[in-house]
């Protein structure tokens, strides 16, 4: 099962990545420039089709893909008659526009998976089933069994268990009508709640436990719960990103000295795959849990790439972005100054520059990879 968790993951990456540079690929064709390659991978050409002007197809080795643009740069050449249609040449809003599609997706998609999540599947929540009783308490001298669901508390109907049980702990010991449902059959128990002290904090009980599990939310609910958790993940991966520089001496440690993964720390794909295999294999969750649990992870992931891909930084998107919101700035100063707009940054001569963080990354890249093989996270679940 586990084996098939990890699988699953490695689709719905690339799936992802296909998205991502699907953004791209639309995006550029809209405003008329030439693609003349989309490919999931990279090496080998395994296949390939031709669909108008732009080959499709599968590469080797499936660590990503890449969608090629014509004209990235001014040194570039363009067939005769196409100059007009090379990225350069484009406006700076059009190539904010392409450079910043494949974010937009990881992005819509994360929404989108959470929204299924909330409105689909459902999210882990107290449910007004009562899954103890305890000894002694108001909920037992009124017969109140294990597994009977309230549904009303004084007449009016229970909706959200979380916040309606808050009736009963703020009913200063005044008698509550509660409409149960036991076996099919709707019952009507009068319960008067106790006052007891727990956790230093004196409030009214009835004596039960509540179940927990998952419970899924109305359209409207759902949309807005998604742009909630969308928001949090992408505060969290902003500071994740911030953080990153401080957290690489501890994931050396981890690698080499095999000091314990910390499950917040940095975590490569292979990491984030093998997390994915044990939640999908876990005894310990429903297989609607599992599910739960897996479309969380890939909405989280998605979110934390859109974001990183726009870090400005040249080779990511954002790099790019960095250099065309650049270009604009050197020509509004121009504006100002009454003088020809100048010419555009050519990205190679940034290239000494790019190389430098390209190892960076792929030094990090490798120590991940290393440190989620031989000492890997678990979450024992």
């Amino acid at each position: 099962m586990q084996i098939l968790g990890i699988l699953a993951f490695i689709i719905a990456l690339l799936l992802s990545v296909m998205l991502h540079e699907f953004g791209h690929y639309i995006t550029a064709k809209r405003f008329g420039m030439k693609v003349s390659e989309f490919f999931l991978g990279f090496g080998q050409k395994l296949w390939s089709t031709r669909r108008g002007e732009t080959e499709f197809g599968i590469k080797a080795i499936p660590a990503g893909g890449y969608c090629k643009i014509e004209g990235m740069s001014p040194g570039d050449s363009m067939p005769e008659g196409e100059e007009d249609r090379a990225f350069y040449s484009a406006s700076s809003g059009r190539k904010l526009i392409v450079l910043g599609a494949g974010s937009f997706l990881h992005f819509l998609l994360g929404y989108l998976l959470l929204f299924i999540l909330f409105a689909g599947v459902g999210t882990n929540q107290l449910l007004p089933v009562v899954s103890q009783v305890m000894k002694g308490s108001a909920a037992q001298s009124v017969g109140i069994l294990v597994g009977d669901e309230i549904t009303s508390i004084n007449e009016v109907r229970v909706t959200d268990w979380y916040t309606d049980v808050l009736k009963i702990r703020n009913s200063q010991g005044k008698e509550l009508t509660l409409g149960i449902e036991r076996d099919g059959q709707d019952l009507i128990i009068i319960a008067t709640p106790r006052r007891e002290t727990i956790d230093g904090t004196d409030r009214f009980v009835l004596g039960i436990v509540s179940d927990v599990g998952l419970k899924r939310t109305g359209v409207v609910t759902s949309f807005k719960n998604a742009a909630l958790v969308t928001r949090d993940f992408l505060n969290q991966s902003v500071s994740s990103l911030a953080k990153l520089p401080s957290k690489i001496p501890a994931l050396w440690g981890q690698t080499v000295n095999g000091d314990k993964r910390d499950p917040n720390g940095l975590v490569g794909v292979v990491g984030v795959a093998r997390v994915s295999g044990e939640a999908l294999s876990s005894g310990q969750l429903s297989p609607m849990e599992r599910f739960a649990t897996f479309i969380l992870i890939v909405a989280s992931l998605n979110i934390f790439v859109g974001l990183f891909n726009l870090l400005p930084i040249l080779p990511l998107d954002g790099g790019h972005m960095a250099v065309a919101i650049a270009d604009e700035i050197r020509a509004f100063i121009a504006r100002i100054r009454r003088r020809q707009r100048p010419a555009g940054i050519d990205v190679t001569s940034l290239t000494p520059i790019t190389m430098v963080v390209f190892v960076i990354l792929a030094a990090l890249t490798v120590l991940l990879l290393v440190a989620d093989i031989v000492n890997p996270v678990l979450l024992n679940l």
